[in-house]
């Protein structure tokens, strides 16, 4: 993809120049659009890493958002810090003389950050659509032995039906509270405590295979649905990585990207 784009842009570029009257050897846009290319698939993991740091998903999309916004502004410098020197690089071989700010420093700087803010939305557009598709992906597939079983929810005028596994997490949100999916996030009147129970008793509940039918417990088998705190309940099968916190507490990434704080009094929960 990123090859039909440079030949897209460069050849945009020496038209438009050429339509101006201004004159430019044919090299140079290619020059410059293989440049920037280059720094920016080299940048884009770093992208990646920030969104899985601070997901788009959840109440702490406003202060993800924020963040996003700013580091805009350091992956732009970082774009021209890497892209002038490859530039002056390129030129110097070829002998021609190159200033990439002759239109004075601050004025193509916010030119630049102008452009990488877009690349940049598309970086953090195409890791959180990935992001979405892998939690869909890790769902645990429903245990046979437990049927079709589905978790009937009433969001709003709707009523869904949801595999346990489609759950990530739920969270208290005052006499509400907020269950969440790979698909999105659902408003319930309800109480977390409610919820703690109805998927407690789902996590008790274990069918007897024989010809009797009957429900048993099985006091070794762990819940799927655990509580980290006390106004989150999240689905283990989802749980990717655990790390502790300073305080003692802890912190969990979840297989969408999404990052919860656990309190220490819940940790047991996870054992």
């Amino acid at each position: 993809m990123t090859i039909p784009v440079v030949l897209v842009n460069a050849t945009s570029d020496l038209i438009e120049m050429q339509r101006s009257g201004l004159t430019v050897h044919m090299v140079e846009p290619f020059i410059w659009e293989i440049t920037s290319a280059a720094v920016l698939v080299l940048m884009a993991p770093l992208v990646g890493w920030a969104v899985k740091r601070w997901p788009l998903l959840g109440p702490r999309l406003p202060l993800a958002l924020l963040i996003h916004a700013g580091l805009s502004v350091p992956f732009s410098l970082a774009h021209v810090g890497a892209m002038v020197p490859a530039r002056e690089a390129a030129y110097a071989v070829l002998g021609w003389p190159y200033d990439f700010f002759s239109g004075g420093l601050w004025v193509t700087l916010l030119y630049e950050w102008r452009k990488d803010l877009i690349t940049y939305g598309i970086f953090v557009g195409v890791y959180t659509a990935y992001a979405w598709w892998a939690a869909r992906e890790a769902a645990p597939a429903p245990d046979a032995s437990r049927g079709p079983e589905r978790i009937e929810v009433k969001a709003g005028g709707r009523t869904l039906f949801l595999l346990p596994g489609e759950i990530l997490w739920l969270e208290a949100a005052g006499n509400y509270v907020t269950l969440h999916t790979a698909g999105g996030s659902h408003l319930l009147r309800a109480t977390l405590a409610d919820w703690g129970k109805r998927l407690s008793a789902r996590d008790s509940a274990r069918t007897n295979p024989d010809i009797s039918g009957q429900i048993e417990t099985s006091p070794d088998a762990k819940p799927d649905f655990v509580r980290i705190h006390r106004s989150r309940i999240v689905n283990r099968h989802h749980i990717r990585e655990t790390r502790t916190t300073s305080s003692g507490d802890f912190e969990l990434t979840l297989s969408n990207g999404a990052m919860l704080t656990g309190s220490r009094r819940f940790r047991s929960g996870l054992g």
